[in-house]
């Protein structure tokens, strides 16, 4: 049968705007004329001439965290425990069957920025797109953010998921979650006035935080949401295994069955 692929997914690269000053990776380009003096040393007696149009190898040295690109949030990320107690995973440990499943898109563009997403409205957009979740779905949510990546912007834009809108999700068999947005939750910077006039804690990462009760994974940084239907594709989104780690790179794609 064939298939129709919808990559899902940001760049790593240098100079665009993907994540809050000093936060960005950095990538550094060798190109092959500049590698043939490392070729060399492996090969005693051969020269740099001697190399096809002396050009070696085209390597990159990478300098980023695992929160860099599209990645997917392992629930050692959100907290110590998950489960009411249990330790939390780390990215090596999650079930990969989470992360190849049955993709349904909730659009919340509408909301403004800052906006904390509730679980009346999550039922809200699940009524209007007529699609009842089932356990193992992979829910993600566009925000206005989708159109601000790149831009100075881009870490402040976007609604956010708030605890009892990922607790709707979690109730009902939802492992893996996503947004197109810099975080699950609401962007920082509205959170902090928020937290500025109340003191209240538990408004900080409330989204996240719903993993100490139901363990949970998340992508952050996907991109192209807003082509995609409410349902009908799959979506695979296997992280790097990097052992002990919060959170591991991905090429989340859909997939589309023709």
């Amino acid at each position: 049968m064939p298939r129709r692929f919808v990559d899902l997914s940001i760049y790593l690269e240098n100079d665009v705007q993907s994540d809050p000053p000093g936060f960005s990776p950095r990538i550094e380009y060798i190109r092959h004329q500049q590698s043939a003096a490392d070729v060399v040393k492996f090969f005693p007696g051969l020269k740099e001439e001697d190399l096809p149009d002396a050009e070696g190898w085209a390597v990159e040295n990478v300098t980023l965290n695992t929160h860099n690109g599209t990645h997917l949030d392992a629930p050692y990320h959100f907290h110590s425990t998950m489960n009411h107690g249990e330790r939390a995973w780390t990215i090596d440990e999650v079930p990969l069957d989470w992360c190849f499943g049955d993709g349904v898109k909730l659009d919340f563009t509408r909301f403004p920025d800052g906006y904390v997403v509730t679980d009346k409205d999550v039922e809200a957009e699940l009524k209007r797109i007529g699609y009842e979740l089932k356990e193992h779905d992979i829910v993600v949510v566009n925000t206005a953010a989708g159109k601000a990546y790149g831009q100075p912007s881009y870490v402040s834009t976007g609604c956010g998921m708030g605890y009892k809108a990922t607790m709707y999700l979690l109730e009902r068999g939802v492992r893996v979650t996503g947004t197109d947005a810099w975080s699950w939750d609401a962007p920082f910077v509205h959170t902090a006035e928020k937290f500025k006039d109340s003191h209240d804690a538990s408004l900080i990462w409330e989204g996240h935080k719903a993993g100490r009760h139901i363990g949970y994974c998340h992508l952050e940084k996907l991109h192209n949401l807003e082509v995609l239907p409410p349902f009908g594709f799959t979506i695979s989104c296997f992280p790097h295994k990097i052992r002990g780690a919060s959170a591991g790179w991905t090429r989340a794609v859909a997939i589309f069955e023709e």
